[in-house]
């Protein structure tokens, strides 16, 4: 091989795992497969390069990107899930002979991008360790972009636990280790369900012999980023702060944070309630929505503080004015911690740090505790002087270049910079000199070969000096040059390598000195993104007409004129219905909803678990009035999906989901069950759906407040039946053929599906409706006549046979005899009864 090949083979021997950019002079390269996989993941031309020294030997394929413009390159493969290994030169090769000194200066993966182009501002890029044990599990989050990091410990390796802490935080990137490596589930689910690159087997746990998944993630961190990472914050124990634990179904179902349809913010909770100014509080109010809190106390700190900037209409329009224009101070001490900031990045920090005085003067009045501990926010007085005083305003991007430190801060920048700005007045100033010495005629020039010299005419040049020396006779004069021009001369040709150098150890002196208060900033970022999202729900309050819930210890989930706060903002041209709720662990523990398709049954249901959650984040409620008794936990139970590639039909997904609810939800729980049973035949799904509600209304059981949705109308048979079950429905009105729905909800059951009518709402044909309307009235002339038995598990029936279900068969016999019915026999030929003779058998097979 040659050298640099060699060399090359060596680092990529100590990254086998990542794609090696490979640094030659201003390109990043790669070779061999690694060239192969980035040509065509990047769309970028694949070349090759001598293997070794001997012509014969086969070549290697390489490719390369501009070092100046590699970020879009490598945020494409993280994105398609690589690592990247940078290999920089450590020398310069202007001062080396022979090959450059180079390694690897960073491991870059999905779970510790620092580059804003790579980042989503709106959203935490987590990287997580989940270890698991016999005695017990760890779930450890960091943000390397801010520092963040918390723990989660479990006391028995409760996989639905840990899926559900995982699908919370939703990480970029994992790392598994102790036994996970015994069962595949928690990868399949980091994978699967949260598009998370996963790091496991023999070579992490080669890597991570401690048994903590907090150490086991800061090694990882320090064996990748090669820097220091001590910009961390204490850890924070998630076990001290009680949340409501979410799994990935009540999170996707309900909307949170993306909507069904499109997975965009727009159309989710998250859409609505996000009126934030800064990064910080988008990423914080995404958070606070994925983990509502369980603490009455905590809810009422957040409440009041809401209610008050709600009242300070002044006060919260100019706050807001000044939120705006801060940047994102959490992840800029991070970059500035980290290495990789620039002047414009410290410019940022200072000029979002001079805004806070006037936030903390208009926090001042404010007298609930929230904004009172944000009020005392540390102001950084000193990280702002540090920062005003060394680097000029509108500082260029690069920091190698110079150009950026404040004339006055520095005495040898200064002489440099003046000295560069004013070359010829220096040369002048020798020149007048000079003639004043000598008496001479004599002028400075400059040629590439001497440099800078002394002319002086031949008829002056015998009688100069001592300390001029010759350098070169001319025809008709001589050129000197003296020590002072001399030296001159190499300051000058020096000077913007200098100035450049000493700017650039200036700026990391002082990033260094920043860098050391990074605890301090990270806590005002905390007090100013906590800020920003009350501030943004009492806005989101106002604009909404939104009321604050009273949230107690109680069972009581009561909600006067309650809205859906998505539904009643995307509605156009008509509006919004309330509805009231009332449900508890008594009397109304069950709410048995039927009514039209389209009425809004799902609505209703949604908008009850919406204004629940919206209550315990600490946010005012699309509501009259709301009381709102802690619910534990949320499920949901909504829609019909596959799992194909799992093996799973829509039914066996439904009683999956089922299950896991049953076996998890409490009698403090607050469950939103949506048609269960549907997806198998009628009486199978009807028993099923009944021994549900049945289960879920029985305190021995369950007793948890429920919501059912369901169009087995015979189900409401059992508010008579089991104590704590209540029917509801969703009135509508039909005229002719037409329908009605009036979108409220009244006690009782209904006495109709409509679901006839909402096919021709939905565009069936016409034909299809008259034969569905015509089958209908067959069916219920037959159930009439005492044909059918309906379904009721009545105790008055107990000893009745259950009708057979009505099969397809039965429906095409009915054709036959329709067809048979209006068949005139006299009039057919025997080619016309023959042919009938086979349709009629044909629709009987």
């Amino acid at each position: 091989m040659t050298p640099m090949m060699r060399q090359y083979m060596e680092v990529k021997g100590r990254n086998p795992g990542s794609l090696l950019f490979f640094r030659l002079g201003d390109f990043y390269e790669m070779f061999d497969e690694d060239a192969r996989i980035a040509s065509k993941e990047l769309d970028i031309a694949l070349t090759t390069r001598d293997r070794s020294s001997d012509p014969n030997a086969e070549r290697m394929p390489m490719c390369g990107v501009p070092y100046h413009s590699v970020e879009p390159y490598i945020a494409r493969l993280i994105a398609k899930g690589y690592k990247v290994a940078l290999c920089e030169q450590l020398e310069d090769p202007m001062s080396v002979k022979g090959i450059v000194d180079r390694d690897v200066v960073r491991v870059i993966t999905p779970g510790t991008l620092m580059e804003s182009s790579m980042l989503d501002e709106s959203r935490p890029n987590y990287l997580c360790a989940v270890y698991l044990s016999k005695d017990g599990s760890e779930v450890c989050f960091a943000d390397l972009s801010t520092g963040e990091i918390s723990l989660t410990k479990f006391p028995e390796s409760d996989m639905r636990q840990i899926e559900n802490e995982l699908a919370s935080y939703h990480p970029a990137e994992a790392l598994l280790f102790g036994d996970c490596d015994k069962t595949n589930q928690i990868a399949d689910y980091l994978k699967t369900r949260l598009n998370c690159f996963v790091n496991m087997g023999s070579e992490v746990d080669e890597l991570f012999k401690e048994s903590s998944a907090e150490t086991a993630l800061l090694s990882y961190l320090a064996s990748t980023q090669k820097v220091d990472i001590s910009h961390f914050t204490a850890i924070r124990d998630n076990n001290e702060i009680p949340c409501m634990e979410m799994d990935l179904n009540t999170i996707y179902n309900m909307e949170l944070i993306g909507s069904l349809r499109t997975s965009e913010k727009k159309g989710s909770l998250l859409g609505v309630l996000d009126k934030t100014k800064t990064s910080m509080g988008r990423r914080l109010i995404r958070s606070w929505i994925l983990r509502p809190l369980l603490s009455v106390v905590q809810i009422k700190r957040r409440n009041t503080a809401v209610g008050e900037i709600k009242s300070a209409t002044v006060a919260r329009g100019e706050l807001i004015i000044n939120l705006r224009n801060i940047s994102d101070i959490e992840r800029l001490i991070g970059k500035i911690a980290y290495g990789n900031a620039g002047c414009r990045d410290l410019k940022a920090l200072s000029s979002s740090l001079q805004i806070l005085p006037d936030i903390t003067s208009l926090l001042k009045p404010m007298t609930s505790a929230a904004l009172r501990e944000c009020a005392a926010m540390d102001l950084l007085p000193d990280v702002f002087d540090l920062i005003n005083k060394t680097i000029k305003d509108n500082p260029p991007f690069s920091v190698r270049e110079g150009g950026f430190i404040k004339e006055g801060f520095d005495p040898e920048v200064d002489r440099l910079r003046n000295l560069l700005n004013n070359r010829e007045q220096a040369l002048l100033d020798i020149e007048a000199k000079e003639r004043d010495r000598t008496g001479k005629k004599l002028k400075i020039g400059y040629n590439r070969v001497f440099g800078q010299y002394i002319e002086i005419p031949r008829s002056a040049s015998e009688d100069v000096p001592d300390d001029y020396i010759r350098k070169q006779t001319l025809a008709n004069c001589e050129r000197f040059i003296t020590q002072e021009l001399k030296e001159l001369e190499t300051e000058l040709l020096s000077a913007k390598d200098n100035l450049s150098a000493l700017e650039y150890k200036l700026f990391e002196e002082l990033s260094a000195k920043i860098a050391s208060q990074a605890k301090r900033v990270q806590q005002t970022a905390k007090s100013i993104a906590e800020l920003d999202v009350l501030c943004c729900f009492a806005e989101v309050a106002v604009l909404n007409n939104y009321c604050m819930p009273e949230v107690d210890t109680s069972d009581i989930i009561e909600i006067t004129d309650g809205r859906h706060p998505v539904v009643e903002l995307m509605q156009e041209g008509s509006l919004f219905v309330p509805n009231d709720t009332y449900l508890d662990c008594n009397s109304s523990r069950t709410a048995i909803i039927t009514g039209p398709n389209m009425a809004g049954k799902s609505t209703y249901m949604r908008q009850t678990a919406l204004i629940v959650l919206m209550a315990q984040i600490g946010a005012f409620v699309p509501a009259r009035s709301a009381k709102i008794g802690i619910v534990d936990r949320v499920f949901t139970r909504i829609g019909a999906s596959d799992d194909l590639s799992a093996g799973k039909s829509t039914f066996m997904v439904e009683m999956t989901e089922v299950a896991d609810i049953l076996t998890c939800a409490t009698k403090n729980s607050l469950l939103i069950l949506d048609e269960i049973g549907r997806g198998t035949s009628t009486y199978d799904g009807m028993s099923i759906a009944r021994a549900v509600i049945e289960f879920c209304a029985d305190k021995k059981k369950l007793g948890a407040k429920t919501m059912f949705s369901t169009h087995y109308h015979e189900l409401t048979v059992i508010e008579g039946e089991v104590d704590g079950v209540k029917n509801y429905n969703i009135s509508a009105k039909k005229r002719g053929d037409d329908i009605i729905f009036l979108r409220k909800i009244v006690p009782g059951p209904t006495d109709d599906s409509y679901g006839i009518e909402v096919a021709g709402l939905a565009g069936v044909p016409e034909s299809v409706i008259k034969r569905a309307k015509a089958v209908l009235t067959e069916l219920e002339g037959k159930q009439g006549d005492g044909s059918s038995a309906c379904f009721s598990c009545d105790s008055k029936q107990k000893n009745r046979p259950l009708a057979s279900q009505l099969s397809l068969t039965d429906i095409n016999n009915n054709e036959v005899i329709e067809i048979l019915n209006k068949t005139v026999l006299d009039t057919l030929t025997p080619l016309e009864a023959l042919s009938l003779l086979y349709e009629l058998k044909k629709k009987l097979q």
